[in-house]
């Protein structure tokens, strides 16, 4: 992942989620149902990948829009630039402010509602996002997330969804303790870390009738292209990236239970000591000596720390997306083939 661009998303959400904060208020104080796009922004954020994206490079920019109701409508977006580490001179938060500062001054929707990001077979899960939507979500309450993945789209279906932090989650970050009693009492797991909202595209009806004009004059050389059954190594790839978390979680279940053994040696210390000290009290006692003064034990035999669990929940969420990208994958073949069969038979 591209953990550059990713902080320069969470200092940028706090930015631009504080500038427009009372302004999106008044729109709207309930929660987001509804995520609704305009089709331009959509065509916005698949050019800005095919022009700056790269292998598993990620890039990432600003939505803007306003709060209806229980509805959010992200009405443009602009992308943030590419620039590398020796880019010193470069300051996001003042390159935010210049682009709302011009579309304000055009009389274009400026209010910031979220950020999008591009994902690499579907690797989004991760550390950076969860403080870059904290960042935003803390600062603007309706604020998303989109991860557009280019992957799944070259295949034939736009892949775009909306994600939020669920508010158990937001709690949670709040405090900054992701120990383990934390997360249980808070009640966290993988699958209540994210919430999905659902994603409306919407066009004027003028695009729409030109979309169908130029459907209907465009050629197409092979209509059943996307009958291909070819995987494009994109299955093999999914089982690597998920072989990899695996790994990564069974050493962090490897770490948990070190931290286990090490407190139920600590117990039993503590246990000995505690016999010794009676024993050797009784002893005092007996030739009517004084017995030893108390002390805290606790300084004595420091709690071992334990280890952060948030990293072992988001690798289970990125396990689960994977393993939800391969069920996709193998339903969309299995429905391809069935097409492609009755195809074979109607033609004979």
């Amino acid at each position: 992942m591209a953990s550059r661009k990713e902080g320069s998303g969470a200092g940028g959400g706090g930015f631009g989620a504080a500038k427009g904060k009372g302004k999106a208020a008044t729109t709207g104080d309930s929660a987001v149902k509804q995520v609704q796009i305009d089709g331009l922004v959509v065509l916005k954020i698949i050019k800005h990948y095919q022009e700056e994206g790269q292998g598993n490079e990620v890039v990432q920019g600003v939505l803007l829009g306003l709060v209806v109701d229980d509805r959010l409508e992200i009405t443009n977006c602009f992308p943030f630039p590419q620039h590398t580490e020796d880019d010193a001179d470069f300051d996001e938060v003042q390159y935010q402010m210049e682009m709302m500062r011009s579309l304000r001054h055009v009389n274009i929707d400026h209010l910031h509602v979220g950020w999008y990001q591009s994902t690499y077979y579907g690797s989004f899960v991760t550390r950076a996002l969860l403080d870059s939507q904290f960042s935003y979500q803390h600062a603007i309450e309706e604020s998303v997330v989109l991860i557009y993945d280019p992957i799944k789209t070259a295949q034939g279906s736009l892949s775009l969804k909306a994600y939020r932090l669920t508010p158990k989650l937001m709690e949670v970050c709040k405090e900054k303790d992701f120990s383990p009693e934390a997360l249980k009492k808070a009640n966290i797991a993988y699958e209540n870390m994210f919430e999905e909202v659902p994603i409306v595209i919407k066009n004027s009806y003028l695009i729409n009738v030109m979309l169908w004009e130029l459907e209907k004059k465009s050629a197409v050389a092979d209509r059943h292209e996307l009958l291909s059954l070819a995987s494009s190594n994109h299955l093999g790839k999914s089982l690597q990236l998920l072989m990899d978390r695996v790994d990564e979680m069974s050493q962090d279940i490897v770490k948990y239970n070190t931290y286990l053994r090490n407190v139920s040696k600590q117990q039993q210390q503590k246990h000995q000591y505690q016999q010794r000290r009676q024993q050797e009290n009784l002893q005092r006692q007996s030739r009517g000596e004084a017995p030893l003064p108390e002390e805290d034990i606790n300084k004595l035999f420091k709690p071992p720390q334990p280890p952060a669990r948030m990293e072992s929940l988001l690798i289970a969420g990125q396990i689960n997306t994977y393993c939800q990208n391969i069920k996709e994958f193998n339903a969309q073949n299995l429905g391809k083939l069935f097409m492609a069969q009755a195809l074979q038979d109607y033609n004979n």
